[in-house]
């Protein structure tokens, strides 16, 4: 699925990371999958060369996710680590964040998780309640957190919390860093009914004590540095869609043109093979969205990386979703039995729909943003 619009250098790496996806394959191993990646250079190359990285951005990150995902072995811990918290350190962190953490981020050793969504707030970030207090030089956090993936196997989270603006007395976004074993730093795992490699946890912040340079950047800039890291986000999702929605397809397509039922393979019928076109043409469409996105955010355009990154999360999500049930539907009984693999995409082809926003709120967002359109809320 290699397009014209790409590089030579990003057809040999596309190529590269979908021979490395063909090793590992569908019961791939997480970790050893993960540091095979690292070394060969693939995880951290959107992060600055002189940490380590590759020194590429989210156009090359997400090619990298979408070939793993299309071997039928996604990383989900990329969208998190190099492509949120790696972004948002290179973009906004000090020199010694910046040390500390992108080499380790760089070169797989280290991962970090991301904490936004809470119990209350869902998509609303503005109800955020989290609260970062000043005591003396370190700063308490307290608040909640829910649906944080991964953060069993990350060193640290990078937590979204709201502190209060001296001059107005409201309270807005930062970011901080919290070790793994912060005290007063706990962690729950909630019980998903979703097949994956990464655990979901609810998160509780206690009183946690953080050092004055546990914050991220600078303390008004908050939103302008949560959402350089919310537009990648959007990209990765992107990619993990689409790479699930080819690799479920690819299957669809190889067993309809074996299984003969009458005379001709199944796939010879019109009523087989014109969904299974029309699932290819809805995940080719929604990847030209992810390359805009990318491109415009790597060019530095966060505004029109915004919208692009929304539109191509919300096709994404949907051509993945109707990808994964018309290979089901193709494959008949043997869709559902875990020798073919692909029962399992059902649950998680929706997390493309639902997560990191519901495609509800980025219909909000093309609404009032793009078109104009009042609020609705």
């Amino acid at each position: 699925m290699s397009t014209n619009l790409e590089t030579e250098e990003h057809k040999a790496l596309r190529a590269a990371v979908a021979a490395l996806g063909r090793r590992h394959g569908r019961g791939y191993d997480r970790e050893s999958l993960w540091s095979e990646a690292a070394k060969l250079g693939y995880l951290g190359v959107n992060l600055p060369e002189e940490y380590g990285g590759g020194g590429g951005g989210i156009a090359e990150l997400s090619l990298v996710l979408e070939e793993l995902g299309a071997a039928g072995c996604p990383l989900l811990m990329m969208v998190v680590s190099p492509a949120i918290c790696g972004t948002v350190i290179s973009r906004f962190g000090t020199d010694a964040q910046k040390r500390e953490w992108l080499p380790g981020l760089a070169d797989g050793t280290r991962t970090m998780a991301f904490g936004i969504t809470e119990p209350d707030a869902g998509s609303n970030s503005h109800r955020i309640t989290t609260t970062a207090r000043k005591d003396g030089a370190d700063w308490l956090l307290t608040g909640r957190k829910v649906f944080i993936s991964g953060v069993d196997i990350a060193d640290a989270t990078l937590i979204v919390g709201r502190t209060e603006d001296a001059r107005t007395g409201n309270l807005k976004p930062c970011l901080f860093i919290v070790p793994r074993d912060a005290e007063g730093f706990s962690r729950r795992q909630i019980d998903m009914e979703l097949n994956a490699a990464e655990k979901q946890f609810e998160l509780v912040l206690d009183d946690v004590r953080l050092p004055a340079d546990a914050l991220v950047g600078d303390e008004d800039a908050g939103l302008l540095q949560l959402f350089a890291g919310l537009n990648p986000e959007r990209v990765m999702t992107a990619a993990f869609a689409i790479g699930m929605g080819r690799h479920a397809l690819a299957q669809a397509i190889a067993y309809a043109r074996e299984r003969t039922v009458w005379k001709a393979p199944i796939g010879a019928h019109q009523a087989i093979a014109h969904p299974l076109a029309q699932a290819h043409i809805d995940l080719e469409l929604a990847r030209l969205m992810m390359q805009k996105a990318a491109h415009l955010y790597d060019a530095g355009d966060d505004v029109g990386a915004g919208e692009a990154a929304n539109m191509a999360k919300y096709a994404a999500g949907e051509a993945c979703v109707k990808a994964v049930d018309q290979a089901v539907h193709t494959l008949g009984g043997n869709g559902l039995t875990r020798e073919f693999g692909l029962a399992s995409l059902i649950t998680a082809a929706r997390v493309a729909r639902i997560a990191p926003v519901s495609r509800e709120m980025i219909l909000n967002y093309v609404s009032h943003q793009t078109l104009g359109l009042p609020k609705s809320y």
